[in-house]
């Protein structure tokens, strides 16, 4: 998933790590997670992080933050060795074929780092399989036409459930990615990492911050909450852990206000990619894949 970029300072990322390392600590003692001998992260623009300081320089037009989630965990779990090929735009034909990117660059099959020494994988993908940055510009769209109602959901219903049948078409090449895992990655511990909350959980949104039509925010609600549960189902099939970000992620959605959001809006008001996580929400993902390995 990816719309764009926008840059930000050191400063404030380190005081949102600071902030998360305090409630950290005041947290109570939890299981630690085994050392894993090669960590391998997958997946796209949710899992690469672009925007958030600061841009790994191998990432090239990827956008991988070394504040993502997969850099937080590896450095919590310290393991002999981490390998982050997750990239923006990704879908699942990227685990297995070349990524085009911007100025003619390429990225690499992102299935080229899995060995057989790797014993962690985690993988966030699926929302471009779905079409999710088509699908917020052409709500965004319809949105400053018609506030009120649900231009979107007509205009992606009006020969049946199109995005309903995006995710079920989805799920056979979830399910082969995580085959393949297996197959090349055959003692690993694999993790799907979910999609975080970005509308509310709950009302209308926040027209004209977020332009989703009134009537739309819930069916979009809706749509995410299926792409989750088919992550999980998936997960769940082919002996995965499944990450869940979204319940923990609620009430900090692109409706709230700086320093609340872990999801920025159209106009990102903390350093990330516009409708992305920021740095508070990389570092809830963290958490929750900490958790999940505990």
């Amino acid at each position: 998933m990816r719309l764009g970029t926008a840059g930000g300072g050191r400063g404030w990322t380190t005081g949102v790590l600071a902030v998360c390392l305090l409630t950290a600590l005041a947290a109570p003692a939890a299981a630690q997670p085994a050392v894993p001998a090669h960590y391998v992260a997958l997946g796209d623009s949710y899992t690469a992080g672009p925007g958030i300081p600061s841009q790994t320089p191998d990432s090239g037009g990827c956008g991988r933050s070394n504040h993502n989630y997969p850099h937080l965990v590896a450095d919590a779990l310290a393991p002999g060795r981490f390998t982050d090929v997750s990239c923006g735009s990704a879908t699942t034909a990227h685990m297995t074929t070349p990524q085009p990117l911007p100025g003619g660059l390429t990225n690499g099959p992102q299935f080229d780092a899995l060995t057989s020494d790797v014993d962690l994988v985690t993988l966030g993908i699926g929302g471009n399989d779905v079409g999710f940055g088509e699908i917020i510009v052409t709500c965004v769209r319809l949105g400053l036409l018609l506030p009120v109602g649900a231009p979107c959901r007509h205009h992606y219903t009006r020969h049946g459930d199109e995005l309903g049948a995006r995710i079920d078409a989805t799920a056979p090449k979830v399910a082969a990615v995580l085959a393949a895992i297996r197959e090349r990655a055959p003692a690993a511990r694999i993790l799907v990492v979910g999609y975080p909350v970005i509308l509310p959980a709950a009302g209308p949104g926040c027209w004209p911050v977020m332009p989703i039509a009134v009537g739309d925010v819930a069916w979009l609600r809706g749509m995410e909450g299926r792409l989750n549960a088919m992550l999980a189902a998936e997960a769940g099939a082919a002996g995965a852990t499944f990450v869940d970000t979204y319940a923990s992620s609620v009430g900090h959605d692109v409706c709230r206000l700086p320093g609340r959001k872990w999801i920025e809006g159209l106009v990102p008001t903390a350093p990330a990619s516009p409708v992305h996580p920021n740095a508070r929400g990389m570092a809830n993902s963290a958490q929750q894949v900490l958790a999940a390995l505990s």
